[in-house]
């Protein structure tokens, strides 16, 4: 079946359920690399994402057609936010709960939404972010497990890169288009991050399941993901997109109790609520949706403006 097939069945879906769908398979991608630490590291899981992500993406985008210097440099920087980012958002979730490490990663789109944003908008959500950080930092973990602290700098850590991976991917964006972007960054991910991660990711070998998850989650967490991510984005207004991106945290939450059996306490859904309703905020305050959606979704800012226009 053709690309061209499938995007003609794609739609005739409802951008709200690619939305959806997406999300649950992002987060259920992210139970999988859970299932996967049982056998190898956190960050070694994350190098095999990027690895198998880059390998499917560069097969079907063939990046390498008119590529630039600045494009290559773009790219390296923008692979080094990627790593950065999984790297640090799994060694949080195999720490403390799923849905807490989302919400609380969050941050690091709201933060930029915040420091670039004007108006009352940005520090009505720096509020219900800072609220929702209290909540599920302070009342909603137990700070007396030895685990919670350091799952708490891991989020702050990926938090910071995903903020960074923001920046570095709308620079990108400039001279290059956004699946170019994704494709080279993932290539470049792995291969920076090689000598370091990949000795430990070899482990993987030595179990075939474990094997077929590291696989399974490049697809899961990157490739079926930012595919929808990308089909729904050219058909939704950013109002729309940013109601359905303030629901994610509440996607992982359910995800995490469904499938990882992680029931979230009352302050973890109230600070859950408080970061969904910053993300909504920050979203709607006129940032564009590539902010603050799927890690991987990256959308130049001229088809934002154009899904705007088209849409309004």
């Amino acid at each position: 079946m053709s690309s061209r097939t499938l995007a003609g069945i794609a739609n005739r879906i409802p951008a709200q359920v690619l939305i959806v769908t997406s999300a649950l398979i992002q987060y259920s991608g992210a139970a999988v690399a859970v299932f996967a630490f049982s056998v190898v590291e956190p960050a070694s899981v994350a190098w095999w994402r990027g690895f198998v992500g880059a390998l499917v993406l560069c097969a079907w985008v063939r990046p390498w057609r008119g590529l630039d210097r600045a494009t290559l440099k773009g790219a390296f920087y923008f692979g080094i936010a990627l790593v950065c980012m999984n790297s640090c958002f799994y060694e949080a979730i195999s720490r403390i709960p799923l849905g807490a490490t989302v919400s609380l990663e969050f941050l690091g789109p709201v933060a930029v939404a915040v420091f670039r944003g004007r108006g009352w908008a940005p520090r009505i959500a720096a509020f219900f972010a800072l609220c929702g950080v209290c909540a599920i930092g302070g009342l909603g973990l137990d700070l007396n497990d030895p685990q919670t602290l350091p799952g708490l700098t891991w989020v702050m850590g990926a938090a910071a890169s995903w903020a960074g991976y923001i920046v570095l991917g709308q620079k990108a964006a400039s001279s290059s288009s956004a699946m170019t972007n994704l494709s080279l960054g993932c290539a470049f991910s792995a291969l920076v991050s090689a000598p370091i991660l990949s000795p430990g990711a070899m482990v993987a070998f030595s179990d075939r399941k474990v094997l077929v998850a590291v696989i399974a989650l490049a697809f899961l967490s990157t490739v079926f993901p930012y595919s929808l991510e990308a089909m729904a984005m050219k058909r939704v207004s950013a109002a729309t997109f940013a109601l359905f991106t303030a629901l994610l945290p509440a996607t992982s939450a359910l995800i995490g109790a469904v499938l990882l059996r992680q029931i979230p306490s009352l302050w973890q859904l109230v600070g859950l609520v408080c970061i969904s309703i910053a993300v909504g905020i920050a979203s709607m305050a006129g940032r564009a949706h590539p902010d603050i959606n799927g890690k991987e979704a990256v959308v130049e800012s001229a088809d934002v403006q154009g899904t705007e226009d088209t849409e309004n």
